[in-house]
């Protein structure tokens, strides 16, 4: 098996004063390159911290993170941050977008922390004919929709080619139809690149299309549901 992230007995605690917050205690699992997965879990379950820990944005408190090969769990911010600038592109429910920048501006930010010059207005054109926006490519977000505003999100996301796509509640400020078009979206990129894409959500609706759900719970894998739920797509 080819396996994207490895994450073995993961915990991160967060001292407030005198408190320790246990936010993710022990979690365990693995993806595979190419797989579709969403993470639930109630209010305060550990989804965001397992987010933001599987993303490079933060590191645990213990335990080993590998992604793509590269162990990261003790890795410098700047380490961090270059892994997590080359391995994971990211799409957020409020799109995230320079309002200065065109789209193709916002495309190629990436690229541009990266320190790519060659060809890097190319990729970005590229990326953006793949989520059908070619001819948005010199407009500013406040001349876009929401759902046009989500896929230059998911454009900037696929610019780096990553290792794999994090998506935090991607449909969340969209209505159900725009929302069903960015789903299939993703899904279909996946399916023609390959792309590892993990979803955090709510909506049962949004995990359903997915390969496989982690559920967690006060920062554990939910004993309820036997670890994961998989299903066959």
């Amino acid at each position: 098996m080819d396996r994207v992230i490895e994450a073995r007995g993961l915990t991160k605690t967060y001292k407030m004063g005198e408190i320790e917050v246990h936010a993710l205690r022990g979690v365990s699992f693995e993806i595979e390159r190419g797989e579709v997965l969403s993470i639930m879990g109630p209010s305060g379950s550990g989804k965001s911290t397992m987010m933001n820990t599987l993303g490079c944005l933060d590191r645990p408190t213990s335990g080993e993170y590998i992604l793509d090969g590269e162990s990261v769990a003790e890795m410098t911010d700047d380490q961090l941050a270059s892994v997590r600038n080359r391995k994971v592109g990211f799409v957020f429910q409020s799109f995230n977008l320079l309002s200065r920048l065109t789209a193709l501006g916002n495309v190629e930010l990436p690229l541009r922390y990266a320190g790519i010059a060659e060809g890097r207005r190319e990729k970005a054109r590229a990326a953006l004919e793949a989520v059908g926006l070619q001819d948005r490519m010199t407009h500013r977000p406040y001349e876009l929709s929401g759902g046009q505003q989500q896929r230059v999100a998911v454009a900037r996301a696929l610019v780096n080619n990553p290792a794999i796509i994090m998506a935090d509640e991607p449909t969340g400020n969209l209505d159900s139809k725009v929302g069903r078009e960015i789903m299939n979206l993703l899904l279909n990129l996946n399916k023609e690149l390959g792309t590892t894409l993990i979803i955090v959500t709510h909506d049962p609706n949004i995990a359903a299309q997915t390969q496989r759900v982690i559920r967690l719970r006060d920062g554990e894998l939910d004993p309820e549901n036997n670890e994961t739920i998989v299903r066959k797509k």
